[in-house]
């Protein structure tokens, strides 16, 4: 693709912010909303790093490196002990993707446990008796948007083919600090005061509130027996001792019980298997891309705006400068077009992403990219061999996620996102985690003007997520870069905020994490709610944006090749650790 040299863009006029009117619904409910903004300097090793979303799962994964466990052990660690100390991002209720590089023949491959509709639904899942999308928080509380958990089965595949130490020891500090305790941090207090469904449940109120039914403070010792019996249980016997048996059957009755009970049956649960399917990669600059395929839209997304942005010499424009937000939202506004229109479960998707990465193709969408001006809403496009793109999902993916990096002292890597949908799911317990709301990611409207979408709801289905799990390798092969986070559909433009960062202007993790999001998702231009965003938001009027302020809670965990060590950094919004050795 022909890169553009660009002239310093110049601009002589000044104009004022235009008015933002939360009234309209232009706000998205923050569930997980930031934890108030505190820099980490990076953490610098020579031989291993870890990144995850709290200093618990972090120590957690490194004490099993340094235990001669691989890069898998230590993420199946971090993300159990996720579930106990971060229980409304992640766990065992919900689903994941993950993305492995094994050094020894350079090999990359992406392991699906995303969560599955029950065989009992159908395209009306999410319609009231109107024909209408329910309210968001009508569908996602309850069991009617349950799918079929999916972690387990993900850790034990996996495991199986990459694993060292025995499977009963990466359970070990879960079951510890859950029933030992742990103190609740700002963080966690905060989401139990905010959340207005959660008490709902008798077993969640149990565990999150204290006697008098108030939240539980921050520092509050937070025990939870209940969990560590399950998780030893699984430990001892496996996961079949999740998917078939008691668990199952607690599991089937708490998605029937109550107001907007679901169709999950024990049936769905026996019959989950987690899916190896092929890294979808490709070349930025000199670099190779590689995230995960559908049902996820985050890898092909994140490379179909890179492939964009690399018509544009971004090393040669200023990082903070407008003109480098305005090609970046823009490329946004395209790739998000396409990703809406034509991405879902990859049974259901009538063009395969290869199509929509054609190199011809991105630059036929790159050419759409104006200079001045932005392009407002765009268009999908029709890749190759492809018939009209359908109408624009009707779906909505709140931003409670969770993401680890790892990298080993072999070279070995992870990168894994997990995530049990919106803060504290569907807010039904289950001896102790939470069951994910998962299905509401599929789109509420099964079609639209041009005809069924394919990320509609159907039997066996996998909701299409945003979730990308990536790795990064520079122009001599070597692992480069392990990037990835939680926000839902923002995780795309943090992910590919995150390698322009890396790439083209060589940031160091921390001065990348702490520089204001900016972007766009074919809606408005999103940009960061803080000083800096504010200045950046007020210049890109000049290129005709009408930028809305938000909060973007993003939870990066971003591992950098820099010499002969690694850089690991934390995202500066949320209760994340980097550590190596």
């Amino acid at each position: 693709m022909r890169s553009f040299r660009l002239a310093p863009f110049m601009v002589a006029a000044a104009f004022a912010l235009p008015a933002w009117n939360p009234a309209r619904g232009e706000v998205p409910h923050q569930p997980e909303a930031a934890s108030g903004f505190v820099a980490r300097p990076a953490a610098v090793a020579p031989r291993a790093m870890v990144v995850t979303a709290n200093a618990h799962a972090t120590d957690a994964a490194l004490a099993v490196l340094r235990d001669g466990g691989s890069a898998v052990d230590a993420a199946i660690a971090a993300a159990l002990v996720l579930n106990v100390v971060e229980p409304q991002s992640s766990g065992i209720g919900g689903g994941a993707f993950l993305l492995h590089f094994a050094p020894d023949g350079a090999r990359v491959s992406a392991w699906d446990g995303r969560e599955t509709a029950p065989q009992a639904v159908d395209e009306g899942l999410f319609l009231d008796a109107a024909g209408e999308p329910m309210a968001f928080h009508e569908a996602a509380v309850g069991g009617r948007a349950v799918g079929v958990p999916g972690l387990l089965r993900l850790f034990e595949a996996v495991h199986a083919r990459h694993g060292r130490l025995p499977w009963a020891r990466l359970f070990a500090p879960a079951i510890a600090l859950a029933e030992g305790g742990f103190a609740v941090s700002p963080r966690l207090h905060a989401l139990i005061a905010e959340d207005r469904f959660l008490a709902r449940d008798p077993a969640a109120r149990r565990l999150f509130h204290a006697a008098g039914g108030t939240p539980l403070a921050a520092g509050a010792t937070l025990r939870n027996a209940a969990l560590a019996q399950v998780l030893r249980s699984v430990a001892e016997a496996g996961a079949d001792v999740f998917y078939r048996g008691d668990i199952a059957r607690d599991i089937v009755a708490a998605v029937a019980a109550g107001p907007n009970p679901g169709r999950l049956a024990a049936d769905d649960l026996a019959a989950y298997r987690a899916v190896e399917r092929t890294p979808l990669c490709g070349a930025y600059r000199a670099h190779r891309v590689c995230g995960m395929p559908p049902p996820s839209s985050g890898g092909g997304t994140v490379l179909a705006l890179l492939g964009v942005l690399a018509r544009f010499e971004l090393s040669r424009i200023d990082p903070d400068s407008a003109f480098a937000a305005h090609l970046f939202s823009e490329a946004g506004r395209l790739a998000f077009a396409d990703r809406d229109a034509w991405y879902g479960d990859p049974q259901a998707m009538p063009v395969p992403p290869a199509r929509l990465l054609d190199a011809g193709y991105l630059a036929e969408r790159a050419a759409q990219v104006r200079l001045a001006e932005s392009v407002g809403r765009a268009a999908p496009g029709s890749p190759p061999g492809a018939s009209s793109p359908a109408a624009a999902a009707h779906a909505v993916e709140l931003p409670a996620t969770s993401h680890i990096s790892i990298v080993a002292a072999d070279g070995e890597a992870v990168a894994l996102t997990a995530s049990i949908e919106a803060a504290f799911g569907s807010r039904r317990m289950v001896r102790g985690f939470l069951l994910n709301n998962q299905l509401t990611d599929f789109s509420f409207r099964p079609d639209g003007a041009r005809g069924p979408h394919p990320n509609r709801v159907g039997p066996g289905k996998r909701p299409r997520s945003s979730m990308a799990p990536t790795l990064v390798f520079d122009p001599q092969g070597r692992l480069f870069a392990v990037t990835g986070s939680p926000g839902g559909s923002q995780i795309i433009n943090y992910v590919a905020g995150s390698i322009v960062g890396l790439v083209d202007w060589r940031l160091a993790p921390d001065a990348l994490l702490a520089r204001p999001h900016v972007g766009s998702r074919n809606g408005p231009t999103e940009v960061e709610d803080t000083p800096a965003g504010r200045s950046l938001a007020e210049r890109l009027t000049l290129f005709g944006h009408a930028p809305a302020l938000r909060d973007l809670t993003s939870g990066l965990g971003v591992i950098v090749r820099r010499g002969d060590a690694w850089m690991g950094a934390a995202d500066p919004r949320r209760e994340g650790a980097a550590a190596g050795y």
